[in-house]
């Protein structure tokens, strides 16, 4: 499969009164074409960072991207300029935002806000854009298009406004789509639409979409693979099959033991003891060794290796290492 987008050793960091704050540690994974890759964590591990980092959102200071290359369909990002990357955002790559109630300008019409991007990034007329963006508003679901363009914001419910947020994201048909916790202010039956809309999208225009979320729920739906963040590394990364039936990091087996589950009865929540490193001064080894029940003497010294499981299954835990496997299954 071909690989629209390659980050590689991404590392991040925010100048703060209080020190500097590593908040994307070495991050690297790969995007194919059409693909839903899920992105997922605890709040503050690193996702929106990386995120934005991919768009070079991050306002410098106090962010810094201190090393790493991004490369969509073979450009690297990070060397681009920003006249350069404004003709890459929203026509290749484009951004849904965390909350869609801030996201548009409360005092222009949905109209105008869908146009701007096809008329900042293709050579139309305003009629040719007007009926790109009433096509992008019947692809999001939204009745009576005519009408809903000349209206502003406040007219629609949240749900809608969402739509109309992708929609924007949408219109200059980019290979590339970040969603960053696109379903996290709608109601259980709004973010299924929500989802629903997504896989649609998907097969009608073949984008490929990088899902933010803290939600596994949101993840088992839609998501070809998944990566597991903590800490500002990925610890895990495999399908959605691997990650949901052979979870082999300590931390992914944790998060999906915090999932409620309605199919078992009288199961319980199981949470994760502790709470995450400090990032100004994070630990040298494996970051969650503090609050793993495995955790052993090498696991808070050295940073494990990557280990391949599978094609598409590789995980950073020292209980992987053949040595520590031998070890536990002589104690069994």
């Amino acid at each position: 499969m071909e690989k629209i987008l390659q980050v590689k050793d991404l590392h991040v960091s925010f100048t703060t009164y209080g020190g500097v704050v590593q908040a994307v540690r070495g991050v690297s994974f790969d995007l194919h074409r059409g693909e839903t890759l899920a992105i997922v964590g605890e709040s503050g591990c690193g996702k929106s960072v990386t995120s934005q980092s991919i768009m070079r959102l991050i306002p410098e200071p106090p962010g810094k991207i201190k090393s790493g290359q991004i490369f969509l369909k073979g450009m690297d990002l990070i060397q681009l300029k920003e006249p350069e990357l404004r003709k890459i955002r929203g026509a290749n790559i484009s951004m849904i935002f965390q909350d869609p109630m801030t996201a548009l300008n409360p005092t222009i019409t949905i109209g105008e806000q869908i146009m701007e991007g096809i008329l900042q990034h293709k050579n139309i007329s305003r009629e040719q854009a007007k009926k790109a963006a009433l096509e992008m508003l019947h692809l999001v679901g939204i009745s009576n298009p005519e009408i809903r363009l000349k209206q502003y914001p406040h007219q629609f419910s949240g749900g809608m406004r969402q739509r109309i947020v992708i929609a924007m994201a949408l219109v200059c048909q980019p290979d590339v789509l970040i969603a960053d916790e696109p379903t996290t202010a709608l109601d259980v039956t709004i973010q299924a639409q929500i989802l629903e809309l997504f896989r649609d999208i998907q097969k009608k225009t073949g984008v490929s979409i990088i899902l933010i979320t803290h939600d596994l729920g949101v993840v088992a739906q839609v998501a070809d693979r998944i990566a597991v963040m903590y800490a500002g590394r990925i610890v895990e990364i495999g399908t959605r099959r691997e990650i949901f039936y052979q979870p082999q990091h300590p931390y992914t087996k944790g998060l999906l033991q915090s999932v409620p589950r309605l199919d078992v009865e009288g199961a319980e929540l199981v949470p994760i003891p502790g709470t995450p490193p400090d990032l100004f001064s994070p630990p040298k080894g494996c970051a969650f060794a503090a609050r793993c029940p495995y955790a052993m003497e090498v696991c808070e010294k050295v940073y494990p290796f990557e280990t391949s499981l599978s094609h598409h299954h590789y995980v950073n835990c020292w209980l992987q290492d053949v040595r520590a496997k031998a070890l536990v299954s002589s104690n069994h």
